[in-house]
């Protein structure tokens, strides 16, 4: 491995895997999944082709990878969310604020977190990622809803909301009103709130 490759993937010995998920992210960014190939992370991570295959059965598995690793960025962003928030609603909120903020800060997370190029069912590994993560949800949702289904309702609402933001946000729908990224989680932060001011089943 030359000095280059090793400087631009952050891979030293030991670290494979997490240098071939980062550069996994990279490709996925700049090509999307349909885009990407193992081959070329190998390259980015600076080992041979074959290298990845020590620690990834195939290109789906190193795309779940992936998608594991953003759904636990974003379970961490979603903690200091709710930490840092006043009361449930503005918990729900803080939520949607901070999934426009991951997602268009994150480019290969929009279709990594939705399972593109791989079979989620396939993967214990992200199931398990994604049940944390509506654990650590469902919460806020059972202090605004009034049973449990009607947790898990506010919050896929909560979150279509949110991800229709972040798509918008991505495809540059806000830039020809000269509106940051800021100001559009803060646009999904306030309809967020309104969808609780709504709310009633």
């Amino acid at each position: 491995m030359n000095d280059t490759a090793q400087t631009r993937s952050g891979y030293h010995h030991g670290d494979l895997r997490a240098s071939l998920i980062r550069a996994t992210n990279e490709i996925v960014a700049e090509h999307g999944v349909h885009g990407f190939t193992v081959a070329e992370a190998a390259r980015r991570s600076g080992v041979s082709s074959g290298a990845p295959f020590r620690h990834f059965a195939d290109r789906e598995a190193l795309l779940a990878a992936a998608g594991t690793a953003a759904i636990d960025e974003l379970r961490q962003a979603y903690r200091e969310a709710i930490a840092a928030a006043a009361d449930p609603a503005e918990a729900l909120a803080a939520l949607s604020a901070a999934y426009v903020t991951f997602a268009v800060e994150n480019p290969a997370a929009l279709e990594l977190l939705s399972g593109a190029g791989f079979d989620p069912r396939a993967h214990p590994e992200i199931q398990e990622a994604r049940r944390q993560l509506v654990d650590l949800l469902i919460p806020v949702g059972l202090a605004l809803g009034s049973d449990h289904n009607d947790a898990l309702d506010l919050v896929a609402a909560q979150f279509a909301l949110a991800n229709g933001f972040a798509v918008q946000a991505a495809r540059g729908a806000f830039e020809p009103r000269g509106e940051s990224l800021a100001d559009v989680a803060a646009r999904a932060r306030d309809a967020t709130l309104a969808l609780v001011a709504g709310w009633s089943r």
